[in-house]
């Protein structure tokens, strides 16, 4: 049997790619086709994509735990990072804020 999934720098990947599973979860959750998933990930085979899939399904809670483990960090390094320049966020946030406006 082929393994599709490896678990890689505490992560699980497409065995032997650089596309993470959890790029594959993410377009499946939102409904995506394996086909059209293979159209955004060029490096994958449409039977790599099924596999990846197959995996998340047999093992779901787990990855579905792991992902809720990056995203928790990623925010709380993104909080991390507004609070260490406060200044910055503000503007940037302002400057997005103005862009909306002109572009209606």
């Amino acid at each position: 049997m082929k393994d599709y999934v490896e678990l890689r720098n505490g992560g699980y990947y497409i065995a032997g790619k650089r596309v993470s599973l959890d790029s594959l979860v993410y377009a499946f959750r939102d409904g995506e086709s394996p086909e059209c998933i293979r159209q955004s990930f060029s490096t994958l085979t449409l039977e790599e994509v099924y596999g990846g899939i197959a995996f998340y399904l047999a093992n779901r809670e787990e990855v579905d735990q792991l992902i809720l483990q990056d995203e928790i960090a990623f925010e709380n390094e993104r909080r991390a990072q507004q609070a260490a320049d406060p200044e910055w966020y503000a503007r940037m946030d302002a400057a997005r804020a103005e862009m909306l406006v002109s572009t209606k």
